[in-house]
């Protein structure tokens, strides 16, 4: 992977967000933004559905805010390896992820029974219902790793 700050901005994140991604030195809040630009993507898809529109552009809109939550996911849960390596404290945004994770997951699974016209978008639903529960399978590992042994008492 490329040294930090010599990455090109990804295709699914805007200038200002990835600005604000290249601007935070600390990994914890790095991985809130990402879950917070994924709980973006979210609530335009929520929108989309909760407002239907026959518009040929609309199967295009759905599958790119699919692909666009899944790159946040994944860039999310890859700052958990960068994170080992560094030994850097991410507990605050490996919680994030898991609580926000745990929320998009059930939502991405309820589109998957009773989105409409789901063979539109299927392939990238369910994409994103895999990333996020790789996302949410790292991120308990991580927890799990970070937890202090038990202290021993004599």
């Amino acid at each position: 992977p490329a040294m930090a700050g010599q990455q090109l901005p990804k295709d699914y994140l805007s200038r200002a967000e990835a600005d604000k991604i290249r601007d935070e030195q600390s990994l914890s809040k790095r991985m809130k933004l990402f879950v917070s630009f994924a709980e973006d993507r979210i609530k335009k898809l929520q929108y989309e559905f909760d407002h239907p529109s026959s518009d040929r552009q609309r199967a295009e809109r759905l599958n790119s805010l699919l692909n666009a939550y899944a790159g946040c996911i994944d860039d999310s849960a890859e700052l958990i390896d960068l994170a080992r390596e560094k030994q850097e404290d991410i507990r605050s945004g490996l919680k994030t992820l898991q609580s926000k994770g745990q929320e998009f997951l059930g939502y991405l699974k309820k589109i998957s029974t009773t989105g409409p016209n789901l063979e539109d978008y299927k392939e990238n639903l369910d994409d994103a219902i895999e990333a996020t529960q790789d996302a949410l399978k790292d991120t308990e590992e991580a927890l799990k790793e970070l937890t202090p042994p038990p202290v021993r008492r004599r």
